[in-house]
Parts: C-alpha cells; structure tokens; sequence
C-alpha cells in the first residue's frame, strides 16, 4: 500500500474537533482545549455535534460520521483532533466515506479508542495518522510541556523526526534483543483485538507493532496477546514495542494472578524479533506521539527507537 502523509501544520491553520467515541465529561475541559490551541495561534472549528450524549457515546452513529466528513471535506481544514476516546469507534468504520479521506488528507489527532478509526484509515488509505494528545484529555489545563513539545515537532515540520528521547531520561528496556527497520503500526491493544478478523486493520507483515492499554488487569492483557498470537501476529511482525500499560495490574490481594511482566515474558520473550517495553506512549502525562504508517527503526539491544522519515509533506 501507499503511504500517504498530510501537510505539515502551520501557524493561521484551522484545525477542527470532532468526537467519533465519548464525549467529555465536563464541556469546559473542550473550551480550555480550544483555548490553549488558540493562544498557540491556530483557528479552531469545533464539530456541530461535538458536546452531545447518546448513553456513553458522543451522539448517535451518524452524527459522530456526520462531524468526520465535515472536517474531511472542509478544504480549509488543515488538521483534526479527537476530544477523546471512550467507546464507540468501532461502530463507525463500516459507516465512513473513505474516498473523502483519501482524497482529502490531513493530520488526525486521537489514541485510545480513536485507534480504530486510524487503523481502519490506514488499511483503507494509507493515510498517516498519529497516536498523540487529545484536546479534552491532554491539551485542557495542565498541559505537559513534553507531550507538546514532541507532538508539535511531530506534525509541524516536514523533516525527519530522528531519535525518541524518554521524559526526565526515562528508560527503555529490551525484552528481546535485536535490531530492525519497519513501518509502525498498532495503538491501543484491546482495539487490535477488537478489530481482528475484520477489513480494518492493515497487514501485520514487515511491520513493527505498538501496544499500550489501560484499565485492564493481566488476565485480560493474556487473553488479548494470545489472540493475537493464535492469529499469527507476532510471525509476521519485524518487531514489539509495548508503551505504557496504565493501571493494568491487579490490585485485589486475595487474587491469584500473574504479574504484568509475566505476561509480557510468556508472549514476548522467546520471539526472534526485537521486543522493548516502557516506551512512554498511550494514558498517561507524558506521551510521545508515534506517527502511525512511517518507517521507523527498532534497535532493542541498544533501547532506541529512531523514526527515519518526517510524518508530514
């Protein structure tokens, strides 16, 4: 498939909001977002439907698709930005126009539940789309300056990004030693899982694999892995980052359970392709943004992960 990158962002851009999974939990959260990308010195659409509920959704289906087009469509719209994850995006893939995107490509923001949508976009497009901060989530209030500084840098220069550095030097760990070169795919594990054995997730082969999660204990992490290893995924990749696992171990004494770690050894560490863990992406502060599609290059035995191109044109 052909890779596709959007433009770079600039300052005078308008970016637009949508909300393809939950709604915030409070709208102010959205209006300090907008705030803080204003002050930033870009304009700012925010979807129509944007701030609505249905249950645990942000409007129906077709509201939620209805916001997506839109900014799609819009050509003066340079980028878009998820308010949040939550539930839901799932729901919308059979429904998307994707003739819209791939005739209109532009950065998209999301991570979480929003990992569906861009896989989905990647298997059908090719688009770029980047794993970063969302406007409800992580730029409302206290923005950290890490996260900003590598999410700008990520989508407003058109040279290559080169090494990842960790916040405050945090470290790498290697599970399985080696070295290789791929184009990164994944996000958030329990949407892979969701996802397999459907047209929405591009192909596994050559290609190196990223997984983070939240909220869910080991057993449930052990039962996501090995679908994926009953599906042959770990045969096909050239190479596992595992970001951060946020509240995923269990925290009842009086369970018996395999520790985090366990897990990750059992699926992760007889495999003969380069494995890391710690890589700091997914729920938490201090996020790096992965671009989604571009070639990167995996040196466990060292614990560096270089991305070799830019993730904008």
């Amino acid at each position: 498939m052909k890779i596709i990158k959007p433009k770079k962002l600039s300052k005078g851009d308008v970016i637009g909001i949508i909300s393809p999974a939950s709604s915030a939990d409070d709208f102010t959260k959205v209006e300090s977002g907008v705030r803080y990308l204003e002050k930033l010195g870009y304009k700012v659409e925010v979807g129509k439907n944007v701030g609505k509920y249905h249950g645990y959704l942000a409007g129906d289906d077709n509201e939620r698709v209805e916001d997506l087009h839109y900014m799609f469509r819009k050509k003066y719209v340079n980028a878009v930005i998820c308010v949040r994850g939550g539930y839901g995006t799932p729901r919308l893939l059979d429904k998307i126009d994707y003739k819209v995107i791939k005739a209109n490509p532009k950065i998209l923001v999301g991570y979480s539940d929003i990992t569906a949508l861009q896989m989905a976009i990647m298997c059908k497009t090719g688009l770029v789309t980047f794993a970063g901060p969302m406007l409800a989530v992580d730029l409302a209030e206290e923005v950290s300056s890490f996260t900003e500084e590598v999410f700008w840098a990520m989508i407003t220069s058109n040279k290559k990004f080169g090494r990842i550095n960790q916040p405050d030097d945090e470290k790498i760990f290697k599970l399985v030693k080696g070295s290789s070169k791929g184009r990164i795919i994944g996000g958030n594990l329990t949407m892979i899982s969701a996802l397999m054995g459907t047209k929405n997730l591009p192909e596994f082969k050559e290609k190196i694999l990223f997984i983070e999660e939240i909220g869910e204990v080991p057993y449930r992490v052990d039962r996501m892995l090995n679908q994926l290893r009953l599906a042959k995924v770990f045969n096909q990749v050239k190479g596992v980052i595992l970001g951060t696992f946020t509240d995923c171990n269990e925290t009842d004494p009086a369970k018996k359970t395999l520790s985090l770690g366990e897990v990750a050894a059992d699926y992760f560490g007889k495999l003969k392709i380069p494995v890391i863990y710690n890589l700091r992406c997914g729920h938490v502060k201090d996020s790096i943004t992965i671009p989604m599609g571009v070639m990167v290059k995996l040196n466990a035995t060292a614990n560096v992960l270089e991305i070799m191109e830019s993730a904008v044109s």
